[in-house]
């Protein structure tokens, strides 16, 4: 399992500029089931995004495919790290 932490590098309006491409590649990843959840940072500095990958190099191949990234909008980090406590309702999902 794989924490992805996004930061903006750029102004706002570039990022709104480019939402809904970001939001289109978001959704094909939540489709396939290796996005769990995803998120805005408060105040609006990036986001986050909980992957489902087998290994970092899957993770990023898949963030190279995000315009925030192929438009050097945003930087990336990426954090493995292995659930070892949740609620029931999250269980099938980290499998």
């Amino acid at each position: 399992m794989y924490l992805v932490l996004v930061q903006y590098v750029r102004p706002l309006a570039a990022i709104d500029h480019y939402l809904d491409q970001h939001l289109a590649f978001l959704e094909k990843y939540y489709e396939t089931g290796q996005f769990i959840l995803s998120g805005r940072r408060k105040p609006r500095t990036g986001g986050l995004i909980l992957v489902k990958a087998s290994s970092r190099r899957e993770v990023e191949a898949i963030i190279a495919e995000d315009p925030f990234d192929r438009l050097q909008l945003a930087m990336y980090e990426i954090i493995e790290f292995e659930p070892t406590t949740t609620i029931a309702a999250l269980q099938s999902h980290l499998v």
